[in-house]
């Protein structure tokens, strides 16, 4: 696939260098991909999209759309964008807003714009408050509304920033299978989001940004999964075969018919799936540990490992000491 986002060791200082936004942050992005930018406030986040978008400059560093550099307006030209706390001239009803949003996205056939402008409304669920000024919409509609005029000139790539900011659960629901139905017509979408969970059900890949440094950057499933703890469908009933378990992990735990253990590297798996098999254990399945995005997340931030799991057994085995 092509590369639709493209930058290289991207830098941006504030207040005279004191302020770091961006620390040499390198991304690539490929189309047609849903992808998930995270970090805590002050992250750099909105300065690594503005970048993007043309409406700051780095200090340093090249960034690219489409393979056009970004300070070339023709970058933009297949771009949406929906920026997070947006506001609207609330005399204008929703219908009026999307005309003039199309306008100034180069939309000159009036027809195609109204067109266009009824189709995105009924595809948001705003259709029969099209009339209606937009001052009087709650958060959730305006958002809604937000969402239809960044997809209003059907751009090719799409930035959204806190998309789901202010929507119910059922809005969330029918935002998140539009982006899917987005991503099926082949559309990339840059996501900006708090919400790890929905993040985690519909992003290929993210990007984890803290201090203006690139952390790390994977698929979903790269980065909640952990090559260091696994869960075998085993029972292990024999305290001394248990303990044996232990000299060859770096940790383990045996309970409901099932062994975790977290291990150095694949040879230590070995030797325990070995000694299980010396003993007889019948092995119905080895699995990876699956954490949530939310968990990886918090531990790239705090600077922790996979390996670092295995306080978790520590920690349950110190609460059923005290319990006892």
């Amino acid at each position: 696939m092509n590369e639709i986002i493209s930058t290289q060791n991207l830098t941006r200082h504030f207040n005279r260098g004191r302020v770091k936004a961006l620390q040499g942050v390198s991304l690539r992005i490929e189309a047609g991909k849903i992808f998930g930018l995270l970090g805590p406030n002050g992250a750099g986040k909105t300065t690594f999209i503005k970048i993007l978008l043309g409406l700051q400059r780095p200090d340093s560093g090249s960034a690219t759309l489409f393979g056009i550099p970004v300070s070339d307006p023709a970058a933009r030209a297949e771009v949406g964008y929906l920026p997070e706390n947006h506001r609207f001239p609330e005399f204008l009803s929703g219908a009026a807003l999307l005309d003039y949003c199309g306008r100034l996205s180069g939309m000159r056939d009036k027809q195609k714009r109204l067109q266009r402008a009824e189709i995105l409304l009924k595809r948001v669920k705003m259709w029969e408050w099209r009339s209606t000024r937009t001052k009087k919409y709650s958060k959730g509609m305006v958002q809604r509304l937000g969402l239809a005029q960044a997809l209003l000139h059907d751009p090719q790539l799409i930035f959204l920033d806190e998309p789901t900011d202010g929507v119910d659960p059922i809005g969330r629901k029918e935002i998140r299978d539009l982006l899917l139905e987005l991503k099926q017509e082949g559309k990339t979408i840059f996501l900006n989001s708090h919400l790890l969970s929905e993040v985690e059900m519909i992003c290929d890949e993210v990007a984890i940004l803290h201090k203006g440094q690139l952390l790390r950057q994977g698929t979903v499933q790269e980065l909640t999964t952990s090559d260091k703890r696994f869960r075998l469908h085993a029972h292990v009933g024999d305290a001394e075969l248990l303990q044996q378990i232990r000299s060859r992990a770096t940790a383990a735990e045996a309970q409901n018919g099932h062994l975790d253990v977290v291990v150095s590297n694949v040879q230590s798996l070995n030797d325990v799936i070995d000694l299980l098999r010396q003993h007889q254990v019948l092995i119905q399945a080895i699995m990876p540990h699956k954490q949530s995005l939310e968990d990886s997340f918090f531990q790239t931030i705090q600077g922790t490992g996979a390996s670092d799991l295995n306080t978790v057994f520590d920690t349950n085995k110190a609460e059923q000491e005290v319990s006892a």
